[in-house]
């Protein structure tokens, strides 16, 4: 059972290597912006939850049309 959980866990991350990724490279991005160029905050975790939802709307779509074919 843990096993199984484990793999499922593992598997939400691995699976799609671009997505995590990508995701990885936002961040940074964004973490450096904030820290090293003085960024507000608050822009910084705007511009995640946009990056994110911009990642993940190009991982569906990619997936949806793979799916597809």
């Amino acid at each position: 059972m843990i096993r199984l959980v484990f793999r499922e866990l593992v598997g939400m991350f691995v699976d799609d290597g671009n997505l995590a990724l990508l995701a990885l490279i936002l961040i940074a991005l964004v973490t450096a912006a904030v820290k090293l160029l003085g960024l507000p905050p608050l822009i910084g975790g705007l511009l995640l939850l946009a990056g994110c939802l911009a990642i993940l709307l190009q991982s569906t779509r990619r997936a949806a049309r793979d799916k597809a074919r």
